[in-house]
């Protein structure tokens, strides 16, 4: 059961940060955001938070999946839990930046 945490969570962790994330650019895009009194200069803070939280979380399962400490005792299962957590970083990274850096509303 164990190995089957190490293979799901970093790809569930970043499907999760980018319903997240676009789903709070959505919120920040909308009147609500506006009528709550706050503007998109808080809005994009919160995106940015939101993508640095993802990111280092990634990182976290990454180092935490090369650690002694929970390494896998099948090599298939470690190579595969390291392969995975690599894909959602870059996934984090390639999938979440274009939020952060370009204008968050058209």
């Amino acid at each position: 059961m164990i190995d089957i945490l190490r293979i799901s969570v970093p790809l569930t962790a970043w499907l999760a940060a980018f319903s997240a994330l676009y789903g709070l650019q959505g919120l920040v895009c909308s009147e609500r955001w506006t009528e709550a009194g706050l503007d998109l200069a808080m809005g994009r803070a919160a995106m940015t938070a939101v993508w640095a939280v993802a990111v280092t979380l990634q990182l976290a399962f990454l180092l935490a999946l090369r650690s002694p400490h929970f390494v896998a005792r099948s090599a298939f299962v470690r190579a595969l839990s390291l392969m995975l957590a690599t894909t959602a970083l870059v996934a984090t990274l390639w999938t979440l930046l274009p939020v952060v850096t370009t204008s968050a509303c058209l």
